[in-house]
């Protein structure tokens, strides 16, 4: 488990500050040449790598048994798979959460438990807010294994401009609810596969926000108890 990246202290991402120390110098030195219209340019684009590589601090109040959404975003579609797809097997509930350049891009633990399980695919680069992103594209699967032994699996995506997946945890790590992971650069998607008997409170279309939306409950919510 990478520590340093888990538990930044800076509101930046660390993987972010070699690009905006480039964005800075090359701004500095298009302004010493008296290239106006070009340092201006350059320097609106080091702002906004700077907020695209933010990292706020989060919190959350819920329940043991909530789970909490993994990603910035918009809830792309809910879908009930009964004999799976190429990420899971059997039944499943499938949650596609799509990432633009707008969004913070940190991803974080949907729920308390111990990573079971990593599998990292290369692939293309297909537009994340299309559902064959899903099958071809760049991916990190992520199965974590629940403190009661249910099994949540999370796919990070990378996009049409993405490039890169970032993922800090490893095989046999225990992790918090909430609790960074990972990072998808520049617009992405993940992917959220929970037990079929889960809960959900979200719907498509619904803005989400990682680490402190709750996305669902394992079996009955809190108004069903």
């Amino acid at each position: 488990m990478n520590h340093k990246r888990i538990h930044n202290k800076l509101r930046i991402v660390r993987e972010g500050i070699p690009f905006i120390v480039i964005g800075i110098g090359l701004t500095s030195i298009l302004l010493i040449l008296d290239w106006e219209l070009l340092s201006i340019l350059l320097a609106v684009l080091t702002v906004l790598t700077i907020y695209f590589f933010r990292d706020p601090e989060r919190s959350h109040v819920a329940p043991e048994e909530a789970i909490l959404t993994p990603a910035d975003g918009k809830v792309l579609s809910i879908e009930r798979l009964n004999n799976g797809d190429n990420h899971v097997e059997g039944k499943a509930i499938k949650i596609s959460i799509f990432m633009s350049i707008f969004n913070a891009h940190i991803n974080r633990i949907p729920m308390r438990g111990r990573i079971a399980h990593l599998s990292y695919h290369p692939g293309k680069f297909f537009s994340a807010n299309r559902d064959k992103a899903s099958l071809y594209n760049e991916r990190n699967i992520v199965t974590l294994e629940t403190n009661d032994r249910k099994k949540i699996v999370f796919v990070q995506i990378a996009g049409l401009i993405a490039r890169r997946i970032v993922c800090w945890v490893k095989k046999g790590d225990h992790v918090e609810a909430g609790q960074r992971f990972g990072l998808i650069r520049f617009g992405s998607r993940l992917e959220l596969y929970l037990p079929p008997d889960s809960t959900l409170t979200v719907k498509k279309g619904e803005k989400v926000r990682a680490g402190q939306t709750v996305i669902g409950y394992l079996g009955e919510s809190e108004n069903e108890k």
